[in-house]
């Protein structure tokens, strides 16, 4: 008897931490469940926060222009670090005015046409010549005048277009010198050659050490590399071609060709084309309204 009680006891005992380990094993999923929601709903608002960022971002109103950062005065990247220039000033002061955020966009001239056509940048604005081009982009009206031109060494011995016989001409590659030489083609027969560079710095350099005999290029940068490089060059007094410089934009964008011209011709009425070439060129270079 007494041990028939023994092993009932033994028995009850053994069903009790049976029940008690059921228990805890219950307990467990309810806890991971409730770790795991919440888990899951940190990863929810993290996605949220993402989602919110990437739609502020999406829907900043922007004014990028794409220039060549080697190209001073109009676009280039200054000792500080910074894009600054003429044509930059200009887009930065009609981007301010209508309200949107000024981006400088640098980008390798050769490949603007597929920056433009991607939608990476806004418009060209760049010592961006129109003549030839003008059924290629939607243009603004021409907000400056401008000339081809061959810089020389001021020894050289290059005094004219007919002392270009047999010399080397130096070009940025995809610019307006480039297709002005190669459609004139009784001067360009007469070159030894004409080769082409990424920028005009490198140009600069490649006229320095004597590599080429010529860089031909926009007369208004020509002027000013002079001027900053304190070098012994010269500009032929003969041009190559007259040309004007206007705002390019991606064929059909008629919405955004019209915001900028119109704050353009503003800016010209108030002055303010005035005094931002002024303080590049030391005089007023726009003919916007005139």
């Amino acid at each position: 008897m007494k041990k028939i009680m023994i092993k009932a006891a033994l028995v009850l005992g053994t069903l009790a931490m049976l029940s008690g380990c059921s228990a805890k094993k219950e307990a467990a999923p309810s806890d991971t469940t409730k770790d795991a929601k919440t888990t899951e709903a940190g990863k929810t608002s993290e996605a949220d926060k993402t989602t919110e960022v990437a739609k502020a971002t999406k829907g900043e109103d922007t004014f990028t222009v794409g220039f060549d950062q080697d190209f001073p005065p109009m676009g280039f990247k200054a000792d500080n670090g910074e894009y600054t220039g003429f044509d930059l000033d200009l887009a930065k002061e009609v981007a301010n005015r209508l309200g949107k955020k000024f981006v400088a966009q640098p980008i390798a001239w050769d490949a603007k046409d597929m920056e433009l056509s991607s939608g990476n940048i806004d418009c060209i604005w760049n010592g961006f010549t129109m003549n030839g081009r003008e059924d290629s982009y939607t243009w603004t009206k021409p907000y400056m005048k401008n000339s081809q031109v061959f810089v020389v060494g001021k020894d050289s011995g290059i005094k004219s277009l007919t002392d270009l016989t047999g010399k080397v001409v130096e070009v940025q590659a995809d610019s307006s010198a480039e297709k002005a030489l190669k459609e004139d083609e009784t001067l360009l027969k007469t070159l030894k050659t004409l080769q082409t560079t990424p920028d005009y710095n490198t140009a600069f350099m490649d006229l320095e050490m004597g590599a080429v005999d010529a860089v031909a290029m926009d007369v208004i940068v020509a002027a000013y590399q002079i001027e900053q490089r304190k070098s012994d060059f010269v500009i032929l007094d003969e041009s190559l071609s007259a040309e004007e410089y206007g705002v390019g934009f991606k064929k059909g964008n008629d919405a955004l060709r019209d915001q900028v011209q119109e704050q353009l011709e503003a800016m010209a009425a108030d002055g303010t084309c005035k005094k931002i070439s002024e303080q590049w060129f030391g005089k007023d270079v726009t003919t916007v309204g005139k």
